[in-house]
């Protein structure tokens, strides 16, 4: 019983993984075209933090 309850916790900690990486390769194409701004509320004091993420991509010139 143990090893099926194991198994079983296991399986829900890959999906959940996977989601999370589903969600950060979203986030980062998304930052890749454009720039994303993401808010942080602070659940002590309620104050906003807001985060803006850019990308800039050098390109390799051929000299």
């Amino acid at each position: 019983m143990d090893e099926e309850k194991l198994k079983k916790s296991l399986e829900m900690l890959d999906k959940r993984l996977d989601n999370i990486d589903s969600v950060v390769t979203a986030l980062v194409e998304r930052v890749m075209r454009q720039p994303a701004t993401i808010e942080v509320t602070c659940p002590k004091c309620g104050s906003v933090i807001q985060i803006l993420l850019t990308c800039s991509i050098k390109t390799a010139s051929k000299g």
